[in-house]
């Protein structure tokens, strides 16, 4: 956690001429509440902001050995190489976009999305942006929708159903809670959209990153560090 927050302490002061500042952690807080401790110049932090950090920690550590980041540790382990290696390793292939830096995509997606759609509420104004989205008329002409579907959950990503509940509490203690509405009308529509578009019809669900990205935005975490989050998750 310490290098992940120091480091983008040095970045911000270095790129963008910021004030440096550097806070001890202490030794009676929890790893959230120690990133949040740091990571702010006033150190402060609410008790919900820490728990919602805290659950986004625990949901985002490793439950499964068949994602690509921990088979790369695997595949690079297998070698008898030192554990540094092993690490840095998985951190090459966590932050590709596909994987551990796919949050980052779906704020970067409603961002554009909130640009071109004036109404949020306007349900068929979604659905037609989304439509647009796997049509690679939207965005980043990918064809995409991010922070749908899993490899594994089809019905549903018990992390996400986890996590939304939580989600919608900090929306209303930051004062955005027309976005979780946007973000809840998405995850309803997009199962649709994408059946009637892709014929897909095995079940497609929000995953762990819809709703994350949305979470470190609100909790002024700096998109650099939604990635090292999930590694410190992780490690």
């Amino acid at each position: 956690p310490l290098i992940s927050v120091y480091g983008y302490q040095a970045y911000r002061h270095y790129h963008d001429g910021q004030s440096l500042f550097i806070h001890m952690p202490q030794p009676d807080l929890s790893t959230a509440e120690n990133i949040l401790y740091c990571l702010r110049a006033d150190s402060k932090y609410t008790e919900l902001e820490a728990k919602i950090l805290d659950l986004a920690l625990v949901l985002h550590a490793e439950h499964g050995g068949g994602n690509n980041s921990t088979f790369t540790t695997h595949v690079v382990t297998s070698s008898g190489t030192d554990t540094y290696s092993a690490i840095a390793a998985a951190l090459g292939s966590l932050k590709g976009p596909k994987h551990g830096g796919a949050n980052i995509k779906v704020v970067k997606m409603f961002d554009d999305m909130k640009e071109h759609i004036s109404d949020y509420g306007d349900e068929d104004a979604v659905k037609d942006y989304l439509k647009k989205l796997l049509h690679k008329e939207a965005f980043d002409n990918a064809g995409l929708i991010y922070g749908m579907g899993h490899a594994v959950y089809s019905l549903s990503d018990p992390r996400a159903n986890i996590f939304k509940a939580f989600v919608e509490s900090l929306s209303k203690e930051k004062g955005r809670e027309d976005e979780f509405r946007l973000y809840s009308m998405v995850e309803r529509l997009a199962p649709q959209v994408i059946a009637e578009e892709r014929k897909i019809y095995k079940g497609v669900s929000a995953n762990v990153d819809f709703y994350s990205g949305f979470v470190y935005s609100m909790l002024d975490l700096p998109t650099e560090l939604f990635t090292p989050i999930f590694a410190i998750a992780r490690i």
